[in-house]
């Protein structure tokens, strides 16, 4: 009789910590789907702020305005870190026309690439294009020197997950003007990394050697893309590229950190954020302002809602993601070297604000083991990936530092988000306000099952 009644307690105290954590997370889907602040916040990011580029003043307004922020919803503590980052100036607006082969002139929507050299007036050569890196890479000099490089290299429209079709094409943006600079050519042009045929273009960050000689980079629109493939094939055709990018020497600024201090294990530190900086186009809003409100309006809603973290959860908005990652590097290198602190896990919120869909791991099994039990808690919000991926590009230099510590990345929809990525369209109008809150839920709901759980 008292081992039947032991299994009866020892079943009902394991279904009341079931339904715990069951009440918990419902608490934190009708506090964001009610009550949240997350929409209103990115509203004023991205309206009153704009674009954040590094060593702007609109960066600079951002910090202002996160620590504000961060104050006003009374976290345990609010601080700056402070950190160096590259001051990179896009000029006057770029200007293009391709020339066709019977000399008409066609305007172009263009964009320099971050980091680019100017073009120190109008540059004007013939254009000889490429349909991938690779293809360059095998080229003769003496059919590109003098040239205007331009790679043609679509987005894999067949990858289901287009992050897979953008790190397809990745380093045609990173390494075409170095690749293209060794044939000397006189600049680059690639096709858009995005899947939409738009005349949106889209902008990132490349990479120039030492070594080799520097020469301007841009990107075309995905329709422009087209309409200069199309007047290639057609006959010899020429491009006029004017740019007037500058770079300054790096300056002060800063990681805006927000804290609810853990009551059993202050010193074990689970870091989440986003990266406060964007491009110099559009506003930022789906990378990375989404991410930035989802992370603090899920501290938000585990603070109004009682719980008491038993770890330290730390808020990081990142400065410099998009053009060196400074900020993930200093945050690593400074939690490690000047704080001495036990970094437990980190989350990263860098893939827009769709709707969630789950979460990926990067880290040992175990962790890998332990986010899929999550899964059960979880499902009910029309969450599904629990699985082995990507962490994030800010938390990622916390591997360094913390060999073994798992980093989780959040996982939203993806097929929209190369609508927007790095192009004048990513404006706060082209997030949803309902799949917005769904995520700073989910991301509530996880913080407080690793909470639990490490």
């Amino acid at each position: 009789m008292r081992s039947i009644l032991f299994l009866l307690f020892s079943i009902t105290l394991s279904l009341g910590f079931a339904q715990t954590d069951s009440t918990q997370i419902k608490s934190f889907y009708n506090a964001a789907l009610t009550e949240g602040k997350a929409y209103e916040d990115l509203r004023t990011l991205c309206k009153t702020i704009g674009a954040r580029l590094s060593g702007s003043a609109e960066a600079s307004m951002a910090i202002e305005w996160g620590k504000k922020q961060m104050e006003g919803y009374n976290f345990d503590k609010v601080y700056l870190q402070e950190i160096m980052v590259p001051h990179w100036e896009r000029g006057t607006k770029e200007a293009g026309w391709i020339r066709t082969s019977n000399g008409k002139l066609q305007k172009v929507n263009l964009l320099a690439l971050g980091g680019s050299i100017g073009t120190n007036g109008l540059l004007k050569a013939d254009v000889i294009m490429f349909n991938s890196l690779d293809e360059l890479k095998k080229a003769k000099k003496k059919d590109v020197k003098g040239k205007i490089v331009f790679i043609n290299k679509h987005m894999d429209e067949q990858q289901i997950n287009t992050f897979k079709a953008y790190g397809g094409c990745y380093m045609v943006r990173g390494s075409g003007a170095i690749e293209s600079s060794k044939l000397e050519a006189k600049a680059v042009l690639i096709r858009s990394l995005g899947l939409p045929i738009s005349e949106h273009p889209h902008t990132g960050s490349m990479y120039y050697l030492d070594s080799i000689a520097k020469i301007p980079a841009a990107a075309l629109s995905t329709k422009d893309a087209d309409a200069l493939a199309k007047s290639l094939n057609k006959g010899r055709s020429s491009f006029v590229l004017e740019m007037d990018c500058r770079d300054y020497p790096d300056v002060i600024s800063y990681n805006v950190i927000g804290e609810l201090t853990g009551t059993e294990k202050p010193n074990n530190i689970i870091t989440f954020g986003g990266h406060l900086d964007s491009w110099d186009i559009g506003e930022g809003a789906h990378d990375d302002g989404a991410g930035i409100v989802h992370c603090m309006e899920a501290l938000r809603i585990i603070k109004t809602s009682g719980y008491k973290p038993k770890n330290t959860l730390r808020l990081v908005f990142f400065m410099n993601e998009e053009n060196g990652n400074n900020g993930g590097k200093s945050y690593a290198n400074w939690a490690k070297t000047q704080k001495n602190e036990n970094h437990i896990a980190a989350l990263e919120s860098d893939r827009g604000g769709f709707a969630p869909r789950g979460f990926h791991c990067d880290g040992p099994k175990k962790y890998i083991d332990l986010l899929k039990t999550f899964e059960t808690d979880l499902t009910h919000y029309d969450l599904h990936v629990f699985e082995k991926g990507y962490g994030g590009v800010d938390i990622g230099p916390l591997r360094q530092e913390f060999e073994d510590i798992p980093l989780f990345g959040f996982v939203p929809d993806s097929q929209r988000y190369f609508d927007f990525h790095h192009a004048p369209s990513d404006v706060f109008e082209n997030v949803n306000k309902r799949e917005l809150e769904l995520g700073c839920a989910a991301i509530a709901s996880m913080l407080y099952l690793l909470d639990k759980n490490l």
